[in-house]
């Protein structure tokens, strides 16, 4: 039997081609949105993969999602938290529904999602958690203090919960993506990208959500046991370290 993946925000962007992907190389799959059922309606009609709506930022629909999910599907053995939302603005200006939406989605969602789904992995003896994080958790970016805080929060959550998951045979790891052909980044007008983004890239262009995607799949493979706790870089080179 097919293992079961979920992946959260999987209907658009990054998190969709990762569900693509995931499905393509014989992975059940299943993906949560919260906004945009138009587009979510078109992903499952176009990939056939069926597609679950709730709030990653409310745990109790994320406990009602996930019970659907292996309902329909069976117990989730690849968690794929991708869901993630900005609300950007200079911190002087920042109001305390801009961090707590963005704190809410970006950070305390990986505990409403992981949360649930944590004891089956330990009772099964296995488990893949990726966490998509952001090259802005580990640099900063200025008019992101409340994204780049959540981002940065998610890679202590996988360095910590990668500890307690190792001896189960779960791993958990992150990967940051840099600037990526997505609807978030599209939105940045096109002055900005040509005179202050791409200048920065070494490799001179965006990233594709396909590139992302295969970053994922090899973490949650086989191949991949003997790595967690771990953050897979991909931004053509626009930050190295950590």
């Amino acid at each position: 039997m097919a293992r079961v993946a979920l992946v959260s925000g999987g209907t658009r962007g990054i998190g969709a081609a990762i569900a693509r992907a995931l499905s393509q190389v014989g992975y059940t799959v299943a993906a949560s949105y919260h906004g945009n059922e138009e587009r979510a309606a078109s992903f499952h009609q176009t990939t056939g993969i069926p597609v679950f709506r709730w709030d990653v930022s409310d745990y109790d629909a994320c406990v009602d999602g996930i019970s659907r999910v292996e309902a329909e599907l069976g117990p989730i053995d690849i968690l794929v938290n991708n869901a993630g939302i900005s609300r950007d603005g200079m911190f002087h200006k920042m109001t305390l529904a801009q961090w707590n939406e963005v704190i809410g989605t970006n950070l305390n969602g990986l505990f409403n999602m992981t949360h649930p789904v944590w004891p089956g992995m330990r009772e099964r003896g296995f488990g893949r958690i990726v966490n998509i994080s952001s090259i802005n958790a580990q640099k900063g970016q200025l008019g992101q203090v409340n994204y780049s805080a959540s981002k940065a929060g998610d890679l202590g959550f996988t360095r910590a919960l990668a500890l307690e998951g190792a001896s189960r045979n779960i791993t958990v790891n992150a990967v940051c993506p840099g600037y990526t052909e997505t609807d978030m980044v599209r939105a940045i007008p096109p002055h900005v990208m040509e005179e202050k983004i791409l200048p920065q890239i070494p490799v001179g262009r965006l990233g594709m959500p396909e590139e992302i995607a295969r970053c994922v799949l090899f973490l949650v493979s086989d191949e991949a046991g003997f790595i967690t706790g771990s953050t897979l870089s991909a931004n053509g080179g626009q930050h190295i370290g950590g």
